[in-house]
C-alpha cells in the first residue's frame, strides 16, 4: 500500500460561544487517504462531518490534532508555501450549489477564479479552452461559460461547483454532501460523473454524506461518525457485512429496501446514545480484522463480538 495522501491524527474542533460553552464539535478523530481512492464519511445531521471537512482545508483553524498532507503538515501556521500547495492540490465541493456559486459572476469565471488566482495559463486563449474543457468534462456545453448560475437547473449548477474543483486539477476533493440537494435521478448522474473523473484524473475523495447507498456506492473505505466521534470504520464490505459498533447497525438498519415484501420485514434498530451505557470518551481505537477499527472499551468490544 502507498503512503496515504491525506493524514488526520487526533483531529478536534471545538467552538467557543461564550465564556461557560464550547461546541465540541470534533473530537480526536483519525483517518487516513490514500491516492485515488475515496473514503466516505457518514454519521446523522450535528455529527461533525462537515466541520471535519471544512477543518482539513483551512476553512476552520483545527482547535488540536494533525493533518499530514503531501508530507507537509497543514495545521498551525502555514507558510507561504504550504499554502500555495494547499490551495492548489486540495479543493471543495459545497452542499448547496446555489449559495456557494457568486450570483454576479458568469460560470466561466467562476470556473476560472482558481486559474487567475494562481496563474495557471500563458494566456487568454489557453484559460478559455481550459474552461471550455472542464465543462464538456463535466457535461455542460462550453457555451455555458456566458451564463449566470441562476439560469442552471440544480444538478447542473452542482456540475458547475465540480467543475470549479476540477479546474485545478487537485489530488484530493472534498465533497461535502453535493448530491443531498439533488432529485434522486440528478445524484447518480453526478455520482457516476464523480466516478468516471476519478478514474480518467486518479484523484482521491473524502466523500461526505448521509446516505449509505450512495457511499456504498462510491467509497472504498467507510468511517461512521457520532457526536464528533469516530466510532467505526473499514472498507465498504467490513462496515456493510459486519457492523460491530451499535450505532453503526441503527445506521444500516435505516436503510430502505427496494423490495416491498422485505421492506414489510425490515425492523430498525434504536439507538440512544443517553441510554445506551456507551462512553465515547472512555473508549480507544480496537484494531478488527483488516482495516477494520471500532471506537470502545474492551468489556464493550468483549459484549459486541460475543
Amino acid at each position: 500500500m502507498t503512503e496515504p495522501l491525506l493524514k488526520v491524527r487526533d483531529l478536534t474542533q471545538h467552538f467557543r460561544m461564550s465564556r461557560t460553552f464550547t461546541v465540541k464539535a470534533v473530537n480526536g478523530v483519525s483517518f487516513d487517504i490514500y491516492p485515488g481512492e475515496t473514503y466516505g464519511l457518514v454519521g446523522e445531521s450535528g455529527s461533525g462531518k462537515t466541520t471535519i471537512g471544512r477543518s482539513i482545508i483551512r476553512l476552520y483553524n483545527p482547535t488540536a490534532g494533525s493533518v499530514v498532507f503531501e508530507g507537509k503538515e497543514i495545521t498551525g501556521k502555514l507558510d507561504r508555501e504550504t499554502e500555495k500547495m494547499l490551495r492548489e492540490d486540495m479543493q471543495m465541493i459545497f452542499q448547496d450549489p446555489m449559495s456557494s456559486l457568486n450570483p454576479r459572476k458568469k460560470v466561466g469565471d467562476i470556473i476560472g477564479e482558481g486559474l487567475d488566482i494562481h496563474h495557471r495559463y500563458a494566456s487568454s486563449a489557453e484559460r478559455d479552452n481550459a474552461i471550455s474543457e472542464m465543462l464538456s468534462k463535466v457535461g455542460l456545453s462550453p457555451a455555458h461559460a456566458e451564463r449566470y448560475p441562476h439560469q442552471f437547473s440544480g444538478g447542473q449548477r452542482q456540475r458547475v461547483g465540480i467543475a470549479r474543483a476540477l479546474v485545478m486539477n487537485p489530488k484530493l476533493i472534498i465533497a461535502d454532501e453535493c448530491i443531498s440537494a439533488l432529485d434522486v435521478s440528478i445524484q447518480a448522474q453526478v455520482v457516476n460523473l464523480m466516478k468516471d473523473i476519478q478514474d480518467s484524473t486518479g484523484c482521491a475523495y473524502l466523500f461526505i454524506a448521509h446516505d449509505l447507498s450512495m457511499v456504498k456506492y462510491i467509497s472504498d473505505r467507510i468511517g461512521v461518525l457520532h457526536l464528533g466521534y469516530m466510532v467505526e470504520t473499514g472498507t465498504t464490505e467490513e462496515i456493510f457485512a459486519n457492523p460491530v459498533h451499535p450505532y453503526t447497525k441503527s445506521l444500516l438498519s435505516a436503510v430502505p429496501i427496494p423490495n416491498p415484501e422485505v421492506e414489510k420485514r425490515r425492523k430498525s434498530i434504536a439507538y440512544d446514545y443517553k441510554t445506551s451505557g456507551i462512553d465515547y470518551t472512555k473508549g480507544t481505537e480496537h484494531p478488527l480484522e483488516g482495516t477494520h477499527s471500532v471506537l470502545c472499551t474492551d468489556e464493550e468490544l468483549a459484549r459486541w463480538t460475543a
